[in-house]
């Protein structure tokens, strides 16, 4: 032991009196003469003039100003906003949960909430040091990531075995909570589309993007509410889900229809985007697919934890995301396909779901909330007019949706009360409804305006999921209360 503390010491006089001595010898060298050419002014290095070094200005003021430097610096203010918008939605998603809400909500408000809604309204100057126009582009490729991630995690959990079990209903059900809404949104838009519509974005843009706001279900919401509430098991729940998982299925399809069709500005122009998606989603599904399976059930019993196999399934899902991107689709219709392809057996699903969807919910979905929510300006809305008319779009977006599923659900022989549970959780947008709504936002054919209003239709159709389910509950045992086995009148308890 003291031999080693001896040579310990010995190495570090020795060498550090080496260092010591080269610096001396080194100061009295002339440094080296000037280029010819003069450097630009905006090339000089901070504390460096036209005339030479600047003497370095001393004690506190000088931490105090190369602190600021450091703070303002892209990385700092990236990690600082990592750092408040992750702790804002953990505390805002735990409060939301213990009023009975999905977490989800309150992380979407957080986002909202620190946007020019509410933080840019009662500070200004923290909003704008927080959230710098120069930062945007970083923050919004995070963001992205974490949406692609997300995706992935919807098609890990679409059960194909499952939605065939129950094809009859759920088609029915999914297509009439698709077709309704979508009708409406369309008709909503010809009385929108001069007001509220971008300049130069064509009517059929404008109307088909309104149709599939007002069609989306969050399958991956509804899904957790179902499993929180013990309902994933019963019938209506094994029910939602595949309707659910039809529904999403066909919103995605007519979205990248309609993203192809905006791109290329119309119809032929789009034929070959829309032919290259269609051979994209055969060859996945008709041949990826069967050898992914086969080649991941071989290699899950021993690699089932590797790295190596997470680095494949994460190069196959951003390469399919790259594909769709390049087609002139979007990146989130590759992954949720790639997700999709995923074998359903030999427990590789829900050790993908556990890793994937843990990174990307904690730490990169918070960023994209936050992102909506810096685009989310509440205050255009600011006259009575304005509020009239988001009142409208809210409550189009809840008949179509929960009237026309809850119709098709008593057509296939429910009962009303589980029809109506059943349009109350197909009326559930969350998460799926932001990344459309930012979709059409990039694609120029939202305003901010109207992206604000959709915005919070989403916001008010997943929070009123919980208290429509508790609703429906309390009077089924109400109707079940004041019915003795007898027959004669009860009371409740």
């Amino acid at each position: 032991m003291k031999r080693n503390i001896v040579f310990y010491v010995v190495t570090i006089l020795l060498f550090g009196t080496g260092i010591l001595f080269i610096l001396h010898l080194g100061g009295k060298l002339q440094p080296p003469a000037a280029a010819p050419a003069a450097a630009p002014a905006t090339a000089v290095h901070p504390g460096v003039g036209a005339e030479g070094p600047k003497a370095p200005v001393g004690g506190t003021a000088a931490i105090a100003a190369t602190f600021i430097e450091n703070l303002e610096s892209p990385l700092s203010i990236l990690l600082l906003q990592v750092i408040v918008i992750v702790a804002a939605a953990r505390i805002l998603g735990s409060l939301f949960k213990k009023i009975g809400q999905p977490s989800v909500i309150g992380e979407m408000v957080a986002g909202i909430l620190l946007g020019p809604s509410l933080l840019g309204l009662l500070a200004p100057g923290v909003q704008t040091f927080l959230f710098p126009a120069s930062s945007m582009g970083a923050l919004r490729m995070l963001s992205q990531i974490g949406v692609i991630l997300f995706m992935f995690v919807v098609g890990i959990e679409l059960d194909v075995a499952h939605l065939r079990s129950k094809a009859d209903a759920a088609v029915l059900v999914s297509h009439a909570s698709i077709l309704v809404p979508f009708f409406l949104g369309s008709v909503s838009s010809l009385l929108l589309y001069r007001w509220l519509a971008p300049a130069g974005v064509p009517f059929s843009a404008f109307a088909l993007f309104m149709g599939i706001a007002m069609s989306i279900t969050a399958f991956p919401v509804l899904a957790r509410i179902l499993e929180e509430r013990r309902l994933s098991a019963t019938p209506l729940g094994s029910t939602a889900i595949a309707c659910a998982a039809v529904d999403d299925v066909t919103a995605w399809c007519l979205l990248a229809v309609v993203v192809a069709i905006v791109r290329a500005n119309g119809l032929a122009g789009s034929l070959l985007t829309i032919v290259l998606t269609l051979l994209f989603i055969a060859t996945m599904l008709l041949v990826v697919k069967p050898r992914v399976d086969r080649m991941l059930s071989e290699r899950t019993q021993y690699q089932h934890g590797s790295v190596g196999l997470l680095a494949g399934i994460f190069s196959f899902v951003f390469a399919s995301a790259l594909f769709t991107e390049l087609i002139g689709i979007h990146a989130l219709f590759g992954a949720f396909l790639a997700g999709v392809c995923m074998p359903p057996n030999h427990g590789l699903r829900p050790f993908l779901r556990e890793r994937v969807e843990t990174f990307s919910s904690v730490l990169l979905l918070p960023l994209f909330f936050a992102f909506t929510g810096l685009r989310t300006q509440i205050g255009l809305l600011d006259d009575w007019w304005s509020w009239l008319v988001c009142l409208g779009i809210i409550a189009v977006a809840i008949v179509g949706k929960l009237g026309g599923s809850m119709f098709a659900a008593r057509w296939t022989g429910m009962s009303w009360g589980d029809s109506f549970s059943l349009g109350t959780l197909m009326n559930t947008r969350g998460l799926v409804e932001l990344i459309v709504l930012n979709l059409g936002y990039d694609l120029g054919i939202l305003s901010p305006r109207i992206f604000a209003m959709l915005v919070l239709m989403a916001l008010i159709t997943t929070f009123m999921t919980g208290p429509l389910l508790h609703l429906r509950r309390f009077l089924s045992r109400g109707k079940a209360l004041t019915v003795t086995p007898a027959g004669t009148a009860g009371s409740c308890v």
